[in-house]
């Protein structure tokens, strides 16, 4: 059954599903849809039209669907989409998209966001990633799934994760990070591979292999970069080395990457 706490607010209008908890002085616009069995504590907002999917696990003080933090924003019918299976920790801001974006703040699911984390407007996030305590990402930017971010971590707008990206705790990340990199730093720069998120997301280590090799010819060889990631797609059948390579290719705000040749 449902539960409602008596000093909540649930205005009409509102699509609460089942078994659905909302703690006390929880407020919930009367746009909002709210998926089964997801949990809400007290003292948190839900507002704008934000949908809300199955089993989430939203924590107090959490702020939902709020207008985007952007001046160019004019009252105009933007959405937040949050997936399944997510627990989102106190403190909180989602905020919806813009039109220039596009009107949409999209969120995947099985996501574990800590406390203070922001989600800006126009963000699109996947599945299966991390956002440590007061990770800040600013608008439009996008995370592919089993992305980490590290604490205190702000990334600039319009930069894009790829996926299975680890980004270290206190970086601040101005550029695009590759899959399966390792960045790190103020400002951030790769510092390798994401071995550790590579072994617990593949169990086959010469594809872990292949990702390596792959790494070593984009980043080490000193040959142009969109030269090495184009043999790379002429010369491997690796999906994962393929999705590298493009990821380089298609890059707009750059990839932070110290050039060195590979020692003999």
């Amino acid at each position: 059954m449902t539960q409602i706490h008596k000093t909540a607010i649930v205005e009409d209008g509102a699509i609460i599903g089942n078994d659905v908890t909302i703690g006390a002085y929880t407020y919930i616009g009367k746009d909002v849809k709210i998926g089964d069995g997801t949990t809400i504590g007290s003292h948190t907002l839900i507002e704008g039209k934000t949908t809300i999917g199955n089993n989430n696990q939203i924590f107090s003080h959490a702020t939902l669907g709020s207008i985007p933090q952007d001046l160019k924003f004019g009252g105009e019918e933007v959405e937040l989409i949050i997936g399944d299976n997510n627990k989102i920790r106190e403190y909180t801001l989602f905020n919806p998209g813009t039109a220039g974006g596009g009107g949409k703040t999209v969120i995947g699911s099985n996501n574990l966001f800590m406390g203070y984390v922001h989600v800006a407007h126009d963000c699109i996030i996947g599945n299966h990633c991390i956002f440590a305590n007061v990770a800040t990402l600013a608008g439009h930017v996008e995370c592919d799934d089993y992305v980490v971010i590290g604490g205190l971590t702000p990334v600039h707008q319009f930069c894009k994760i790829g996926t299975s990206v680890m980004v270290g705790g206190g970086s601040v990340v101005t550029q695009d990070i590759p899959p399966f990199c390792l960045a790190e730093g103020n400002r951030a720069v790769l510092r390798g591979l994401n071995l550790t998120g590579l072994r617990r997301r593949f169990e086959e280590r010469t594809l872990i292999d292949e990702i390596k090799k792959a790494y070593k010819i984009l980043f080490h060889s000193g040959a142009p970069l969109a030269q090495s990631a184009n043999d790379l797609l002429i010369n491997t059948e690796n999906e994962y080395v393929k999705q590298m390579a493009n990821f380089v290719l298609n890059t707009k705000r750059g990839i932070p990457f110290e050039r060195k040749k590979e020692e003999n």
